[in-house]
C-alpha cells in the first residue's frame, strides 16, 4: 500500500516538474518575445529621430546657404562699386599726377 502511494506521489511530483518546466519555457518564450518586439520598436524610433534630425539639420544648412549666398552677392557688388570709384578718381587726377612727378623730377635744387 505504501508503495502505491509513493509511486503515485513521485507521478505527481513528476507531472508537476513537467507542468513548471512548460512554464518556464513558455515565460522564456514570451520574455524572447517581447524583447525583440523592443528592439524593433527602438530601432524604429531611432530611424524616425534620425530622420527628423537629417531634414532639421539640411532645412537649417539650406537656410544659412542661402544667406551666404545673398552676402557674397552684396559683397561682390560694394566692391565692384568700389573699384569703379577708384578707377574714376584715379583717372580724375592722374594727370595732376604725373605734371606733379614731372615737376619734381625736372626741378634741380641747390
Amino acid at each position: 500500500m505504501e508503495s502505491t502511494g509513493n509511486h503515485g506521489g513521485i507521478q505527481q511530483l513528476l507531472a508537476a516538474e513537467q507542468e513548471a518546466q512548460q512554464i518556464v519555457n513558455a515565460a522564456r518564450t514570451a520574455k524572447m518575445a517581447r524583447l525583440k518586439q523592443a528592439k524593433e520598436e527602438a530601432e524604429t524610433e531611432i530611424a524616425d529621430h534620425k530622420t527628423t534630425t537629417e531634414h532639421s539639420f539640411q532645412r537649417k544648412l539650406e537656410e544659412t546657404s542661402g544667406d551666404s549666398g545673398a552676402n557674397v552677392k552684396r559683397l561682390e557688388q560694394e566692391t565692384d562699386e568700389k573699384i569703379e570709384q577708384l578707377k574714376n578718381e584715379a583717372s580724375r587726377i592722374s594727370r595732376d599726377v604725373v605734371d606733379m612727378l614731372l615737376k619734381h623730377v625736372t626741378t634741380v635744387n641747390n
